[in-house]
Formats: structure tokens, sequence, C-alpha cells
């Protein structure tokens, strides 16, 4: 009897608390928490709402001393919260400042080991102390010879998709999301850098306090430690970099400012009060990295001609799709990285001019196309949907074109078919009412499928979800841009082609775009003296254009052109980033002298590499 009074009395006070909120957000469709495959945590029982994390950063024996204490809330009378964590060493676990026996959980080679913490109802705060591993996935420790200015070390994390796990105990879901503060003890000659409010110059301490007072998900937690210093480009905006790197960095995103301006006139107010950009060392696996108030580059991006600023335009982006409204789960992926490709293309729209961001659009299309052809030849036809199902995979698997590039022509086939003015009315009403709250992709559909009918009166073709979100490939109508300052590339290309001339005098004034395009324009069958042409009108051999460096050098291996090779090997010595690593290796273990040429080039490479980058590149090279 006594249980059924209870269970009625919860059901009640469940009731008017949603009727609550409801009332006080009426417009305001906030899925519930979506079930993550990728974590062992179980946060509809009991969930994390704030870290405190107390670290010191040890460069000589490559690990991470700290105390993360968790507030929490007990949502269903839970006995014990759950943790994900991955090569950690636990030495003590205190459930509200009291010591508890705790349970590890099997070892699982993708996700790693749960971390059980018995709780009571009323339980306030559990701290886990513990240290990091050296081989911590998250965490790239460099030495000297691998920095930039080679006087100090560096360190810097890489949290995305599921390795904050092993450098701090968390429920490391994207649907779980908590605010945080630190404070960190380096070496007094390093500054210390997270996600969160950051100081401008050292202090003679080398203890440092950081507050992240909106709640992110555990992916965005981010650490860099190196000897870096800071350059505003505005009052809210600014660049870290070592110091050789502080100018040429500076000026090459002189127009940071001016990007956040027109983001907030397409879609709302930044949120995140400051946007810096700090510009790692060239082992850093990816382009960028949107960890909120502090984007990590890439400096593979200082092209010398701001050309490939549209990087940070697409970090920023995140700032809105991704860290403001996050995807539920992994499976969701293209939520947050289709809506950010969309929204940094209209960015370099509004700042450049629609001929820019249509070469930006056209490229994209060729990238997404390949990856589809390349999917299919691995038997992944069902990774070309945009909702995946990476059932006892690694997230990263999901990191493809797909989500990037079909999300983006997803989202402009319906900008385009039912008007832009009410697409971008859509887009930034869906970022204003999901704020601070992750969306999944059935909630995602529902969401847009009501807007459109309760504010323009329109019901939305259900083919448009069918055959783009849960079909494979590319649907036949997909928006084709129309890139007109490639036209001009192709006539010169098809006048070579014909007659045998290569010029063009005002090739000075072609950007990296229409560079790429140039290169995707030579034939499958181009020959040796072609080759030599080609490479004597776009000097491709000796740019220090990373993009181009990358795509000739696919086309230098697959067709034996040996004066790309030094270039090549030391561009793969220094460069860690994946998109560039991924296709030079996959073209030279194609052949058995490439296979050695990898090998040799490889051994020499591996140490510069973060795990990120590694764990792709061991499957192509060593298997």
């Amino acid at each position: 009897m006594f249980k059924t009074i209870l269970k009625a009395r919860l059901a009640l006070i469940s009731f008017i608390i949603f009727f609550l909120l409801a009332c006080q957000n009426p417009d305001k469709t906030i899925p519930p928490m979506a079930s993550d495959i990728h974590s062992f945590s179980k946060p509809h029982e009991a969930v994390v709402t704030h870290l405190h994390w107390n670290a010191a950063i040890d460069f000589d024996t490559k690990t991470i001393a700290a105390t993360a204490t968790w507030s929490i809330k007990n949502i269903s009378h839970a006995a014990t919260i759950v943790l994900d964590t991955k090569m950690l060493s636990v030495k003590e676990v205190r459930v509200d400042n009291v010591p508890v026996k705790f349970q590890l959980g099997e070892e699982d080679s993708i996700m790693g080991r749960a971390l059980i913490i018995p709780i009571e109802n009323n339980t306030q705060t559990i701290s886990i102390e513990y240290k990091t591993s050296p081989e911590a996935e998250a965490l790239q420790w460099l030495n000297v010879q691998q920095t930039a200015d080679k006087k100090h070390p560096f360190l810097f994390s890489q949290s995305q998709a599921i390795l904050a796990r092993s450098w701090v105990p968390c429920q490391d879901s994207p649907g779980v999301r908590f605010t945080y503060s630190a404070d960190v003890k380096v070496p007094v000659d390093l500054l210390p850098l997270m996600s969160a409010t950051n100081p401008k110059e050292k202090n003679n301490s080398g203890i440092y306090h950081f507050e992240m007072k909106q709640p992110i998900p555990s992916y965005l937690l981010a650490i860099s430690v190196g000897d870096v210093a800071f350059k505003a480009i505005s009052a809210r905006s600014g660049i870290y970099a070592e110091p050789s790197l502080l100018d040429t960095a500076t000026w090459e995103f002189a127009d940071m400012e001016k990007m956040i301006a027109s983001a907030e006139e397409l879609y709302g107010p930044y949120r995140w009060e400051e946007y810096d950009v700090i510009v790692l060392p060239p082992s850093f696996p990816f382009g960028g990295m949107e960890n909120p108030r502090l984007t990590f580059a890439t400096p593979t991006i200082l092209s010398g001609d701001r050309s490939l600023t549209s990087l940070i335009a697409h970090e920023l982006a995140h700032s809105w799709s991704g860290n403001l409204v996050t995807n539920a789960t992994w499976n969701d992926f293209w939520l947050n990285e289709g809506f950010t490709v969309y929204f940094e293309t209209r960015i370099m729209e509004k700042l450049y001019g629609k001929s820019y961001s249509e070469m930006l659009a056209s490229l994209n299309l060729k990238d997404l196309q390949d990856e589809i052809i390349s999917l299919n030849k691995k038997g992944l036809s069902a990774d070309t949907k945009l909702k995946l199902d990476l059932t006892g995979r690694n997230p990263d698997d999901g990191v493809t074109e797909i989500a990037y590039n079909k999300g983006y022509f997803f989202l402009r086939t319906i900008e385009e078919k039912y008007g832009r003015d009410k697409f971008d009315t859509f887009v930034k009403d869906y970022f204003t009412d999901n704020a601070f709250h992750s969306m999944d992709t059935d909630s995602f559909i529902d969401f847009i499928k009501n807007y459109y009918q309760k504010n323009f009166s329109i019901t939305l073709d259900e083919n448009l979800f069918t055959d783009w979100i849960f079909s494979e490939g590319l649907p036949a109508y997909f928006p084709k841009p129309n890139a007109e300052r490639f036209e001009k590339v192709d006539e010169v290309v098809k006048t070579w082609l014909s007659s045998g001339k290569l010029e063009y005098p005002e090739k000075s004034k072609w950007s990296t775009h229409e560079w790429l395009h140039f290169l995707n324009s030579l034939p499958e069958n181009v020959s040796t003296q072609q080759l030599k042409h080609a490479d004597a009108f776009g000097n491709f051999s000796e740019t220090g254009n990373s993009e181009l460096i990358a795509n000739w050098g696919v086309i230098a291996l697959k067709h034996g052109y040996e004066k790309m090779f030094p270039k090549l090997e030391s561009f793969l010595i220094n460069t860690g980033r994946r998109k560039f690593l991924t296709p030079l290796y996959k073209e030279m273990v194609k052949t058995e002298k490439g296979k050695v040429m990898a090998k040799r080039i490889y051994e020499q490479a591996r140490p510069n590499y973060h795990f990120v980058a590694v764990s792709s590149i061991d499957k192509l090279v060593l298997k």
C-alpha cells in the first residue's frame, strides 16, 4: 500500500514539474536522453552535473595525477552511479567525502571499463583520485623536437569521440552535459589552456584556475599545455600559438571577428562569451576541434593567403551546431556536422560572396561522391546513410564525408525546395529552442516537420527523410553547386589537353580551391610529360600549401612521379592530420614497392602521430 501511494505521489510530482516546464517553454521541443551504445554510464538513473578537476601535469612521466569531483543527481533512487574510464589507475573513490569500495567492469577494447560507485538517494558528490596512463588515447605528449619552436615540450588532448574517458573519469556520452571548473599545475615556463576561461599570459606559480559555466558534453573537454603566447584579434577573440607562429597565425585569421559577427547575423548570438583559436603543433590529427571558447587548429591551414580559413568558419559554426545543440549519440553525428558545413558555407558566402562559397560546395560534392564510391567498394554501403548503426564499432568509423557533406546537401535541399528565408528562420529557432540540449535523428525529424507545419503551413515531403537519412548513397535530385570560378579552370585544362599548351597569365589570382579543382580535373590516364607540365604550371612539388601537397601527392604516387617523393616523405613525417595521411598511405600500399615505401616512412612518422591517426594508419600499413 505504501509503495502504491509513493508511486502515485512521484507520478504527480513528475507531472507538475513537466507542466511547469511546459508553461515556461511552450514552444520548445527538448528530446529525452537517448540510449548511448558507446557509454557504460546510465545517466537516466544517476547523472553528473558539475565537475571540479584538480590536476598536476607531469611531462617526465607523461601522466596527469588528478582528482575529479563530480556533483551528481540520483534521478531514480539508484544504488550506483556508473562512469566511463579507459586506462586510468584509480587510487581512491569518495562519496560525499567518505571513502567507499568501487568496482571496475571488464575491459572493452573500444569502450574501456565501467567505474561503478555506490551512492545513496541524497548523495551530492563523488570524488575519484586517479592517474592517467602514458598511453592515454586522448593525450599526446610532444617532445621538444616535435614542436615549432623546439624549446619546450607540449601536451594536447583530443577527446572526441569517446576518448575523454582516458584522461577524466566521466559519463562519456554526447547526451550528458555538465559545467566544470579546474585547478591545474604545470611547469612554470608553460601555459595551460582549456575549453573554458583562459589566461592570456604565464604566471610565476604554474597554477591556473579555469571555469566553464555553460554545460558541455565530455567530448568537448580539452586541455593544452605549451610555450604559447596570445594576440588579440578583437575584444572577444584572439590567437594562441608558439611564439614563432603567432604573427603568421594572427595575420591568417584576421577576419575572425567578421566571421563571428556574420554567424550571429545569420543564426543568433554567440553564447560562449569568447572565441579564441590555438594553433597546435603539426601532429594534431584533425583540421580543427571545436572545443568551446578555444578552437584547436592545425598549422596546415596557415597557407599564407587566407584561402584555408573556411576551417575556422567551420569550427566557429560548431559553437551553434554541436556545442549548443549536440548529437545525442554518435549514430546521429550528421546532426553536428551537416549543420556545421551548411553554416560554414553560409558564413563564407556572407563574407566572400556566392562565387566563393560555391567553389567550396563543389569541392565538397567531389569529396562526397568519392567517399560513397570508397565505402561501397569496402562493402560498407550502409555507412552512406546519414543515420548510422555503429553497434560494436568505434564511433570514429562514422567520421566520413557522409556526415559532413551528405548532411550539408540534405539541408541545402530543404533550403532550396522551400525557400532560404524559411530555412534561416527555422535554423535560428532550432538553435534557440534546443540550446544546451542534445538531439537525435528521430527527434530532429519531428521538430522540423512540426516547425514547418506550424509556422509556414508546409507539410515537408516524407521522401526527403527517407531518401537522405535512411537510404544509401546520394539521391539523384541533390543540389548541384554552380561554381562559376571553376569554369575558367575547366577552359585552361581543356585547351591544354587538346593543344598541349598549358598557360594562364592570371593564375596568380587563383585561390587554393581553384588549384584543387585543377588537380581534380587531371585525366585518369595522365602521362609523365603531362605531370611535368602540370607541376611546372602549378609548382606543386615546391608548394608549402598542405592541401595541395596532399592532393598532388596522391596523384604523384598513383603515377610514379618521383620528383614529389622527397617532399611527400617530409610531409608525412612532420604532419599528423588524418585527412591528409589516410589517402596518401592508402595510395602507397596499392603496390608492393609502395608498401615498402609506406612502412619505411611510417616507422619514422608514427611516433609523431596522435592515437586518432595511428589507429587508422596502422590498419593500412601494418596489416
